[in-house]
């Protein structure tokens, strides 16, 4: 692998570095304690190709790979957790999701109004009861004609108020018969699909999180992503890619509570001289560094053998696992190193804190990426 950044990826990043400073920055704690969706951030991300960064440029999309979408999502976290996540979910699911299974016909559709976020993509696997346990999902569809009649619920479904387009994965066979279910293209108006309640989280508050409902929708056979029944073997593969999207938000939220941290040490003083001549902050912070670059090089890796067609479920379980988990301590001791400044909102590192968590459970809890890891390690 090579490190070095091209040309062009360094005006990706400086790119992405800009808009997060100027669209983000002056604005994310008002979205974060107002819990609001700033749908015109994403609208002007879509006019810099930053939400279908995977997408062909055929489709209107960038046409970029993933050593460019990590950069992407990890330039945005460094300000926003939110932010970040959104995007991510946006690209990484629904967006490829159709890219990935779609055939033409579906992604000259709906392909290009979400690499320009003329529309919000959001994807429904998850539901109230069957979080890590899909294959006892009780949304259901039942073939009428050349429709299928949806009933049933998803939940903390990203963009399940807001979003313009749902791929969501319904049952369409047995219980736990993996391959019993089928991923439908529902676009908002549709008679019976609707938003439900919006979740007040700890974290990723600007990031919107809601149940999703479907009652008798009536859904055209033409909305069905491959074949009748693969489903759950699509959102398989999506969540490979998943994983690593959300290792980068990981990733990115745990860079910029070091950046914040090294600023903080170098400009507080106690005892008439800085607290990063003390060894108990020097110290901290090396271990953050090191963590920092381990897990920007677990997901490099991943995404370098994703974009060779290699298998990558175990890498990029690894990869998110550590990544998502680096976030969570980096951020922690970013707290730690402000003190009682980093229990307030006042000050950036509270709420890298509260953000990543959520990267340790969403899309494959921590357990389930063990899980993933030790299946393949024993096979």
């Amino acid at each position: 692998m090579n490190f070095d950044l091209t040309e062009n990826e360094l005006m990706i990043q400086q790119m992405t570095r800009d808009f997060a400073e100027k669209e983000i920055r002056p604005h994310f704690m008002k979205w974060d304690e107002t819990q609001e969706f700033p749908r015109e951030v994403f609208q002007k991300a879509g006019e810099l190709g930053l939400m279908g960064v995977l997408v062909p440029e055929e489709y209107g999309g960038s046409g970029m790979g993933y050593n460019e979408y990590i950069m992407v999502i990890r330039e945005i976290a460094k300000v926003c957790g939110s932010i970040g996540l959104s995007v991510a979910a946006h690209n990484s699911l629904c967006t490829n999701h159709i890219l990935k299974f779609g055939n033409e016909e579906q992604k000259r559709k709906w392909l290009p109004k979400l690499a320009t976020a003329e529309w919000i993509g959001a994807w429904g696997l998850t539901e109230p009861n069957t979080g890590s346990d899909a294959g006892r999902m009780k949304c259901v569809a039942k073939q009428d004609g050349d429709y299928w009649v949806l009933n049933g619920a998803k939940n903390f479904i990203t963009h399940g108020k807001t979003g313009d387009i749902i791929v969501v994965i319904a049952r369409t066979g047995e219980p736990l018969d993996s391959h019993g279910m089928t991923a439908f293209v529902v676009e908002r108006g549709t008679p019976g699909f609707e938003g439900g309640k919006k979740e007040d989280k700890l974290g990723m508050r600007a990031s919107e999180t809601a149940e999703v409902i479907f009652t008798d929708c009536r859904v055209h056979k033409d909305n069905i992503l491959g074949q009748v029944g693969d489903g759950f073997i699509q959102a398989m593969k999506i969540l490979d890619g998943g994983r690593i999207s959300i290792g980068s938000l990981g990733l990115g939220i745990a860079e910029g509570a070091l950046e914040a941290s090294i600023k903080y040490a170098k400009e507080r003083e106690q005892f008439g001289k800085p607290i990063a001549s003390f060894q108990g902050i020097s110290f901290k912070l090396a271990d953050m560094a090191t963590e920092v670059e381990a897990a920007k090089l677990l997901l490099y890796q991943a995404a370098d053998k994703l974009m060779k067609g290699e298998k990558v479920n175990k890498l990029s379980a690894i990869a998110k696992y550590y990544a998502s988990e680096v976030g969570v301590r980096v951020s922690t001791e970013a707290v730690q190193i402000y003190g009682g400044y980093g229990y307030i909102k006042e000050f950036p590192v509270e709420k890298f804190y509260r953000d990543s968590k959520l990267c340790t459970i969403g899309e494959g809890t921590s357990e389930i990426q063990k899980l993933v890891i030790s299946r393949e390690l024993l096979k």
